[in-house]
């Protein structure tokens, strides 16, 4: 693939060194013609210019063809844009291709192809470098012109280039020019940017693009494909600079960049041009940032001359700029393109070894990657980066005193510039060049590679045995970097772009070609052709069998190697699906037609349109021609040679002089942890992970509710921890992430014409995948994937189409947290790894799965060195020094008593402020009613449900909402603590906790103390008793540090024993349900420090509540329907346990404080047309949100008695009659019609059946389907998740049995009604049938533990 681009680029050199003796004399004279026609054309324009504009405005007219009006934007299509492959190269083929031209409609190749043109009024003038002139131009696109047939090509006027820059090759242009009259010869005059491809590089200004719009063209496919309309060519800048009586798109050399700095103004219209292809590739076009992005740009530009492109920027520009790249036929592979930015890179060195790791990875043991380095930018050009080497691997050429070169006679001249500087070769023909790169404007220097770095491949012929003999070899990694990466007006001297072999750039140019290794006869000869004539086709045999053995060799040693018929064909494809996206696809047909085999593959049939797009990936002239030598270097033949550097003395000398900055390299490679959470375990995981994967990355953490997801498909590394929440769902701050990861695949689903049907949102979606079987996937399973099959092969499978997706470049591994004894276990962590993979990331593991029920952290500790250590490999990094380090991170905190501490401070704020700060919410202050009202017969003291009534000023919410309640630990427990921890002298001191921490600058690395970035200065009672959880059973991790304070050997050697053995936590955990002042009273001798252990405890999360209160009902006022939770453990025989929350509501008195804060729950709210019936079902506590919505129908009936409310039925279940919550309420509603019908299970009440809710839904279905289906009700079920699962397989059973459906109908028949917002749930944890269902759970999670290896 860099075949194309490579060999494109070294016959490009090999035919400029030629030509480049007179340059500067021609570009004299050129720009003297220029002057002249400027002053001509400056007293013609006055006369001119009115009917030159009239003419080009009606020449923009859409024109119809036989079947009617051309379809597609006359003002061109598409967002985005991106480098060419050498197969995988920016800038196309690597050498001249096919001779022939395209076929007339009787078959007959034809060597011209029909252009629709522009001509200048002189020969093509070449801009002077270092100037700023105008090129004159003559809007002049006459000709009849032709042609055999709908795919002939006629010759002839007007078979040039449009005014835009636009090339047609092969077949008539459906939007040609029409001729200019002939009193109007004055042509018109445009801007130019710098310098021309073949000619003359210009660009259109305003007035002069707005007079030329252009018409859509229509290329045919001569072999019977459907014909497209190509409008993108309207967005191209670029003029070439075929005359209409001449056309040069078969000139090799088109147009080098100037070596001069581009001007500001310049700068910023190209700016201005890239943000906003960027700022719509991300569907943000003049949005906030996209306005204030082009603020900050232009600041720059006016302020510098220039500006810095950001990392994401940086990344869409390389991907575009490879889309754009005509001359690549293996522009499919485009959005796989792994970008390196080492912009930071200032020195020679620096530059070596980014090199030697792009090699390592692109290289990746023969199974290539295509990728990109992008050095500093341009600013003066005094001051630019260049790497002398047309590829960073290529084979020296020396030149004999009789003539005959022993090597590559592509790199004599480069070679000879290496011995210069110092180099001492072998004076072998495959001897490796050395790298040569220059830094800052600064003279060169060279290194050597060290040889395991290249990987070359010998060739044989799978039935020649002599073939082997010929010593013939080629290296794997087609790499070209000396081209000019130009994006958003800034320009990038240094680049190295690398991708893989077409064969024919191999066996074909490279090998055979007469100016190259010209093995052609050799090889005949060997084979007993008779090489004496022409028509014995000698040639063609022997080439054939020169591409057969290079194919044979890659493929036989596992090295990406494609063919020419098969990137054909995925050309073809890449071709289809731009015309589809962007409406167009600039394509060099000379360059992309392979030079094997002709019209036997498919692209010789297609007709192209050439025209250049930015970003691009421009040629620029030797840096040996251009460099500016300092003091004289290189010119004396006396000077001292530039210093010769190897691998061993670099790394010698980086680790010698700072280990820093060996580290920095390996980190410019970004890995992204994202996390939701509900209760924060996942992001206490996800902080873990980060913290590993900084040992070998540049590793960043969000939240997904603060994740930019226009970023995602710029993603290198991509972890992702993620908890699942009440019924399958997603976290509070996951919810956003999962719909715009659900946006993507269903826009990702329209664009490539596929339906999806099934599933109408993310919510149905997750629902469809946590009901896969995954509980038959055990946890060994949780393993590599063979990278081998994830990059789907190394040969022709590269480009089947299944490959690509916004995400192909992406790698990325998901650990998913949940609970086995909820029915959609870690659903949502199992629908982002779907999600994922479905848009084309590359997985590094499948899925793994934390249960709470057993082995979480155990589960985590076994994934997370694993997703390191593969990362590592997969982006060739050594992972061997980094990995300890990193696992002993894992394992070991690393705070301890000396980098932590606590200190006096004076700087407390009020509760409600530090809760904020804390918790990172708003959190109000308000204050209890009057004492929790009991709403059931029982005594104090029993399990009783309490009615809790808080005056709420100000806050705002809906029927339906959640309120948190921050609570407060019992007095008993943080009195406990506080004995038995050490260095409290007095618990009621405001305290600051502070950590030590390093900080590097310039003097070096010093340690300073700060304060803790979450915990706020408070007493240490107060931060105990609201800021810390003290009742969850203490982590593994918590226990480690516990043990390290025990000073009675026994307790230690306990506490080591639940750390070490998995099972032995388990079982302790679930037995005893410690809270930790149980383990220090179970461990007596350990009497941890107070500054460390509140530095590793986890905060005290909000608990939630469905508000029981309508806001117009009860202004000002907030109503909460709570349980108070009290159980023992020890199957119901050990110590009593009570839940924080609610017997910490339940302690509440009139006017007392409480700390809360709303949450929107709109998937709960009332349907927004209040005729449709609505369905409630909810047991125990889970009628708490249905009292706020017949509150709000008592309010609608209050003020207006005759109108008429909805159907509502209620489903309510109890254990007796004695716990049947607000009875009263309910038979007054029933007898004020604002509920119909009451329905109630009890599933304890002496002399009655067992009943359960579902059991009254399967009676009452007949009625029920006439409420859902007929007249499209709303269902509301709330409560317990296993009753929630008991309800929904219940109507799902029901349905199935009325309208005889299989199950797969009903699944989407019941997703459909989540789709349209027509069954809602609100579910909390498993309250019912505790003790059961854990144990049930936690059985076939040991099962699963025990199968792991």
């Amino acid at each position: 693939m860099s075949q194309h681009f490579t060999s494109i680029f070294e016959n490009l050199r090999f035919v400029t060194i030629k030509r480049s003796t007179n340059a500067q004399q021609q570009q004299q004279q050129q720009q003297q013609q220029l002057q002249q026609q400027q002053q001509q054309l400056q007293q013609q324009k006055a006369q001119t210019q009115q009917q030159n504009s009239r003419k080009i405005k009606t020449q923009a007219t859409p024109t119809l063809n036989g079947n009617g009006l051309l379809s597609g934007n006359p003002n061109g299509g598409g967002g985005d844009s991106s480098p060419s492959h050498e197969v995988d190269h920016p800038g196309g083929a690597q050498g001249a291709q096919a001779a022939g031209g395209l076929p007339s409609s009787s078959g007959t190749p034809l060597r011209h192809h029909k252009r629709a043109s522009i001509s200048t009024a002189s020969p093509p003038i070449r801009e002077r470098r270092g100037t700023n002139t105008s090129i004159v131009v003559e809007l002049d696109g006459s000709g009849s012109g032709s042609g055999s047939g709908g795919g002939g090509v006629g010759v002839g006027q007007g078979a040039g280039c449009p005014p835009s820059g636009s090339c047609t090759a092969s077949g008539k242009s459906s939007r040609e020019l029409s001729p200019s009259p002939k009193n109007q010869q004055q042509p018109r005059k445009m801007s130019q940017d710098y310098r021309s491809r073949a000619g003359s590089f210009m660009h259109l200004d305003d007035e002069g693009r707005s007079l030329l719009m252009r018409k859509p063209m229509r290329l045919k496919n001569i072999e019977g494909r459907p014909e497209v309309y190509d409008t993108l060519h309207c967005k191209g800048r670029e003029i070439l600079s075929c005359s209409k009586a001449t056309c040069t798109s078969s000139i090799m050399n088109i147009g080098n960049a100037a070596v001069e700095a581009r001007k500001s103004d310049l700068i910023l219209e190209h700016a201005k041009d890239f943000l906003e292809q960027y700022f719509t590739s991300i569907k943000r076009t003049s949005s906030t940032a996209h306005e204030t992005r082009w603020k900050q740009v232009r600041q720059s530009i006016e302020t510098t001359g220039h500006y810095q492109l950001t990392e994401t920027e940086l990344i869409y520009g390389a991907k575009l700029a490879w889309r754009n790249s005509s001359r690549c036929i293996g522009r499919i592979q485009w959005s796989k393109l792994q970008v390196f930015d080492c912009r930071y890179v200032t020195t020679t060195s620096g530059m070596f070894e980014a090199i030697c790791n792009h090699i390592k990875y692109a290289t990746n043991k023969g199974n290539l990657r295509s990728a990109i380095t992008i050095f500093p930018q341009r600013t003066d050009a005094k001051h630019d980066y260049r790497i002398w080497n047309n590829q960073l691997i290529s084979y020296a050429g020396y030149k004999q005193a009789d003539g005959k070169i022993i090597g590559d006679p592509m790199n004599v001249e480069f070679t000879e510039v290496c011995t210069k500087l110092g180099w001492k070769s072998k004076g072998s023909e495959w001897d490796i060049l050395p790298l040569v790169v220059s830094a800052n404007g600064h003279d060169p220097d060279y290194f050597d590679y060290p040889p395991e770095l290249i990987l070359e491949v010998p060739l044989t012929h799978p039935k020649f045995e002599w073939f082997s003999d010929l010593g013939l070899r080629w290296y794997a990694l087609p790499a070209v970097s000396s081209m000019l990466f130009d994006v958003g007006g800034i320009q990038f001297t240094a680049t190295t772009f690398s991708g893989w072999y077409m064969s024919t750039e191999i066996g074909s140019r490279n090998l055979c070609d007469t100016n190259r290794r010209n093995m052609l006869e050799t090889v005949a000869l060997k084979m007993q052709l008779d090489t004496r004539t022409p028509t014995s086709l000698w040639k063609d045999k022997a080439v054939v069998e020169m591409n057969i053995a290079v194919l044979h060799s890659y493929q036989s040693r596992n090295v990406t190697i494609v063919d020419h018929h098969t990137a054909s064909e995925s050309f073809m494809k890449h071709f289809e699906n731009e015309s589809k996206l962007r409406n167009g696809c600039p394509a060099d047909w000379i360059w992309i037609v392979p030079p094997l085999s002709g019209s036997i593959t498919p692209v010789f049939h297609q007709e192209m349109a050439l025209y250049y797009l930015k970003p691009s990936f421009e040629y620029q002239d030797p840096a040996w021609r251009t460099h500016v030598w300092k003091k004289g270097r290189g010119e004396s033949k006396g000077k001292k040679p530039r210093r010769k550097f190897n691998f061993k003395q670099i790394a010698r000398a980086v680790k010698f002089t700072s280990k820093l900055f060996g580290r920095a390299l390996s980190k410019r490679i970004k890995a992204t942890v994202l996390y939701a959470t509900e209760t924060g375990k996942s992001e206490q995981y996800a902080k873990q992970l980060c913290e590993l994967l900084g040992h070998a990355f540049n590793a960043q953490i969000y939240c997904m509710s603060d994740y930019d997801i226009s970023s995602i498909e710029h993603e290198a590394l991509l972890i992702v921890v993620a908890s699942t929440f009440g019924n399958g769902d997603p976290p509070e701050n996951g919810e956003l992430f999962s719909q715009e990861l659900y946006a993507m695949r269903v826009q990702e689903s329209s664009e490539h014409g596929l339906q999806d049907s099934s599933i109408g949102s993310s919510k149905s979606f997750m629902k469809a995948s946590s009901r896969q079987e995954f509980m038959k996937l055990p946890l060994q399973q949780v393993k590599r994937i063979d990278r081998w099959d994830s990059l789907r092969g190394s040969t022709s499978d590269t480009f089947t189409e299944e490959t690509f997706g916004p995400l192909s470049n992406v790698r990325f591994a998901v650990f998913a947290l949940g609970s086995s004894a909820y029915p959609n276990f870690c659903a949502f962590g199992q629908y982002v790894d779907n999600i994922l993979g479905e848009l084309g990331g590359e997985r590094l593991l499948r899925v793994a799965y934390g249960d709470e029920m057993c082995g979480q952290e155990q589960s985590f500790r076994k994934w997370a060195p694993e997703v390191f250590k593969l990362a590592c490999e997969t982006f060739c990094l050594d992972p061997e020094e980094s990995l300890s380090d990193a696992s002993l991170a894992l394992q070991n905190d690393s705070l301890t008593v000396n980098t932590v501490r606590l200190v006096p401070s004076a700087n407390k704020g009020s509760l409600d402020s530090s809760l904020s700060k804390y918790h990172n919410k708003k959190v109000h202050c308000c204050k209890a009613k009057a004492k929790p009202h009991n709403l059931t017969r029982l005594s104090e003291g029993a399990k009783t449900t309490m009615l809790l009534e808080i005056c709420a000023p100000g806050l705002e919410y809906e029927p339906g909402d959640h309120v948190g309640i921050f609570p407060a630990n019992r007095t008993e427990l943080v009195d406990g603590l506080l004995n038995r921890l050490v260095g409290v002298d007095n618990p009621d001191e405001v305290l600051q906790l502070q950590l030590l921490k390093e900080k590097q600058t310039s003097n070096g690395i010093f340690k300073c103390w700060e304060p803790h970035d979450k915990i706020p200065p408070d007493t240490l009672r107060n931060l105990l008793a609201r800021f810390f959880d003290l009742t969850t059973p203490p982590s593994r991790q918590l226990l480690t540090l516990l043990a390290g304070f025990c000073e009675d050997t026994a307790d230690k050697e306990r506490l080591e024993l639940l750390v070490n053995d998995s099972s032995a936590y388990e079982d302790w955990r679930h037995w005893r349900l410690p809270h930790l002042l149980d383990v220090l009273e179970e461990f007596p001798s350990c009497r941890p420090p107070a500054p460390l252990l509140l530095a590793q405890l986890t905060p005290l999360q909000p608990r939630f509540y469905s508000i029981s209160s309508s806001p117009r009902r009860v202004s000002d006022e907030i109503h909460l329907t709570v349980a108070i939770v009290k159980y023992r453990c020890e199957d119901g025989q050990g110590d009593e346990r009570y839940g924080v929350c609610s017997n910490y509501l339940s302690g509440l008195r009139a006017d007392d404080e409480l700390f809360m804060f709303v949450r929107s729950a709109l998937g709960f709210h009332l349907p927004s047309d209040r005729s449709r019936p609505i369905i409630l079902i909810g047991p125990g506590t889970g009628i708490a949100p249905f009292r706020s919505f017949w509150q709000e129908f008592q309010v609608l009936s209050d003020l207006d008695p005759t109108a008429k409310l909805p159907k509502m039925w209620l489903f309510f279940g109890c254990r007796n009659r004695d716990v049947d919550l607000y009875a009263e309420e309910k038979a007054e509603l029933q007898k004020d019609q604002i509920l119909d019908r009451v329905f109630l299970a009890l599933s304890r009440e002496q002399a009655i059946p067992k009943t359960y809710v579902q059991d009254l839904i399967e009676q009452e279905f007949d009625s029920l389907y006439q409420l859902i289906v007929q007249e499209r009700g709303h269902i509301y079920v709330c409560g317990d998740v296993t009753m929630a699962e008991h309800v929904y397989q219940t109507i799902r059973k029901c349905i199935a049995g009325k309208e005889q459906k299989s199950e797969a109908e009903v699944e989407t028949f019941l997703l459909t009604l989540r789709d349209e917002s027509r069954y809602h749930e609100d579910i909390f944890g498993i309250t019912l049938r505790t003790a059961e269902i854990h144990t049930k759970s936690r059985a076939t999670a040991r099962i699963r533990m025990a199968s792991q290896p």
